[in-house]
C-alpha cells in the first residue's frame, strides 16, 4: 500500500527561506529510518509556489495561470512516499514524522494513491501499468 505524506505550507516555506539545519537533520534521520525499513519511495521539500504554476480547467480547455497563490494552507511545502504493507503501518510512520516547521504550528496529511489493480481493467490500464514497470 502506499501512501503520500503530506506536508502543508505556510508563510515560512512560501518565503523560500531554507529550512533549520535542525529539521533537515531530524528528516534526514527519519527518512534514514524509513530507507532501512524498505519502506521510502521518494522524498522531496518544494520551492514555494511563486515559482510554479496551476493549469486551470473551464470546459476542458487550459489556463496557466502563475504563482504565488494566496491560500497557504491549501498548498504542499514537500512529500514523503511510503509503501509499507498495511494502514496500521503507514499511521505508525506518520506518528512518528518530524514536526517539519519545528515549534511553530503545522500540519501533514496522509492519502493512500489508488493501485491500478484498483482499477477497472482496460486497455489503457495496460499501457500505463508498462510504462511504470516497477509497480
Amino acid at each position: 500500500m502506499r501512501f503520500m505524506i503530506i506536508v502543508r505550507s505556510n508563510a515560512i516555506s512560501e518565503s523560500g527561506a531554507l529550512p533549520d539545519p535542525a529539521i533537515v537533520s531530524a528528516m534526514t534521520d527519519y527518512h534514514e529510518k524509513l530507507a532501512a525499513a524498505g519502506y521510502l519511495v521518494d522524498a522531496n521539500g518544494l520551492k514555494p509556489s511563486s515559482a510554479g504554476w496551476r493549469v486551470q480547467y473551464k470546459k476542458g480547455r487550459p489556463n496557466v495561470v502563475d504563482g504565488p497563490f494566496a491560500e497557504t494552507k491549501e498548498l504542499i511545502a514537500g512529500y514523503t512516499l511510503i509503501d509499507v504493507p498495511s494502514r496500521e503501518v503507514a499511521l505508525e510512520w506518520t506518528r512518528a514524522f518530524p514536526a517539519p516547521f519545528g515549534e511553530l504550528d503545522c500540519e501533514i496529511e496522509v492519502r493512500r494513491l489508488f493501485e491500478l489493480d484498483e482499477l477497472e481493467p482496460a486497455e489503457a490500464i495496460a499501457r500505463f501499468r508498462e510504462l511504470v514497470p516497477a509497480r
